[in-house]
């Protein structure tokens, strides 16, 4: 079966296409092959769309015979997470409450790419409505780490995470309210970002509105500018969508790093990395330096804001599924039903204190930027672990969300934050650098990221399983 396309990125098979020495078709029916091949061991998605990518590759191959003006992913293959909405095909969230939903309209992300070309070839795993960063669903199983199979791929945007990691596709849509795009994106060695609140508008709305993002994972962090670029914009359906002008991701990948000023931080003052997970990260941390960013050690940064974050993220999708959770307890996942509840318990004193004390860590936060351009720190602080388990056993005292500590904080405070491959433990499993802007500076990810990709590339190193 065919492997001829796999670790292609974007520009690469953009190129083929629009030579004609690649017909869309060809390579839609190449990635399904590859699909079939390597899905009994990954367990990526919960929903092939085969008819659905071919109809789009057999659009995308009119339009370049005929000369028609291509969009940026003309005929390119990519997939979808399972809380995001695809017209007429299957959405679960991950979850058996919703097994038979029929999605009714596409997710403006969708919108977005299928305009410009895009080829989705299915639906990916996810957690139950998103709740855990590990890798397991009622509904679809486990999902595995191409790197190791008995390895979580972490979560919550699984399936799209080792999909991209075993070359399928070169890129996948997934989302992230705490994480969901970033954590992944570290287990599974690959560039995630989730762009500043609001630039990517969503719609129809989620569960978790002041905290959802909608963002690329890929191997390069240039086909990740390719992808957000095509994505972002102002949408009148998102109240919460950024109105400015989305600026060029892509250019932003050849601006000079000199200059720019760097917080790092191995712990932010309250997590718990392995030591093998510092040590990857201070050397990156070191290539950064010599790039020409100003790097300042800050051990302290912020307090533990998880139970700000429980009380926000989980009241959401508790009200989701409060029905379900009196009357079908059962049917969900045990991990996530045991915090829906403490969620549905907290009053509205308690739920507003965690609200104002949201807003005080913003304005922490917006002070600490004014002396930093960006703040680094690694991503996750350990390797991936057992594909079975919630949590990892170093940091069993933990709960399903606290034992990842560095990403959730940033969606609080609606931050741009991407991480980025930044080297291997000594059992061969990636380690990520997780990177902090502004508000708004979406711009400084690219810079810097990209500078290091070119310093220290990593989309050549391939999985045990592709």
């Amino acid at each position: 079966m065919s492997k001829e396309f796999s670790f292609m990125t974007i520009s690469e098979l953009s190129g083929l296409i629009q030579s004609k020495t690649v017909s869309p078709v060809e390579l839609v029916e190449s990635v399904l092959r590859n699909v079939e091949r390597l899905e009994p061991q990954i367990n990526a998605f919960v929903t092939i769309t085969a008819d659905l990518a071919l109809d789009a590759a057999r659009k995308a191959e009119k339009a370049v015979m005929t000369g028609e003006t291509a969009g940026a992913l003309l005929g390119i293959p990519m997939t979808v997470k399972d809380l995001i909405t695809v017209k007429d095909v299957r959405c679960t969230f991950g979850s058996n409450t919703m097994s038979d939903n029929v999605a009714m309209a596409d997710a403006v992300a969708v919108e977005r790419i299928k305009a410009a070309g895009a080829c989705i070839i299915g639906k990916t795993t996810t957690t139950e409505f998103g709740c855990k960063p590990s890798s397991t669903s009622p509904v679809s199983g486990v999902t595995r780490n191409p790197w190791n199979l008995d390895r979580t791929t972490g979560g919550s945007s699984s399936g799209g995470a080792a999909g991209v990691c075993a070359g399928i596709v070169p890129a996948a849509l997934g989302t992230d309210g705490g994480g969901s795009i970033r954590i992944p994106s570290a287990f599974c060695g690959l560039f995630g970002i989730k762009a500043q609140f609001g630039r990517v508008p969503i719609f129809p709305p989620s569960a978790t509105p002041t905290l959802a993002h909608v963002g690329p994972l890929t191997r390069t962090v240039r086909d990740g500018a390719i992808v957000l670029n095509t994505i972002a914009g102002f949408d009148a359906r998102d109240p919460g969508s950024v109105s400015e002008p989305v600026p060029d991701f892509l250019a932003a990948c050849d601006v000079p790093v000199d200059g720019i000023s760097i917080a790092w931080s191995p712990t932010l003052g309250y997590a718990r990395p392995n030591p093998e997970i510092v040590d990857v990260a201070s050397k990156a941390v070191a290539g950064l330096k010599k790039l020409g960013c100003q790097v300042t050690m800050v051990d302290k940064v912020l307090d533990d804001p998880i139970k700000i974050w429980m009380a926000e993220f989980y009241a959401g999708v508790g009200t989701r599924l409060k029905e379900t959770m009196a009357k079908e307890r059962d049917i969900l996942d045990p991990a996530v039903a045991g915090v829906l509840v403490h969620a549905l318990d907290q009053t509205i004193d308690d739920y507003y204190t965690k609200v104002f004390e949201r807003y005080a860590l913003r304005e922490k936060m917006r002070e600490f930027f004014e002396n930093y351009d960006l703040l680094v720190s690694p991503t996750l602080p350990v390797e991936a672990f057992d594909a079975i388990a919630d949590i990892p056993d170093e940091l069993s005292d933990m709960n399903i969300v606290s034992w990842m500590a560095y990403p959730y904080w940033v969606n609080l405070i609606g931050a741009p934050a991407a991480s980025v491959p930044c080297g291997f433990t000594k059992a061969g499993l990636p380690v990520g650098l997780q990177i902090v802007s502004r508000i708004n500076r979406d711009v400084d990810l690219f810079r810097v990221a990209a500078a290091f990709e070119a310093a220290y590339p990593w989309a050549g190193k391939k999985p045990p399983v592709h």
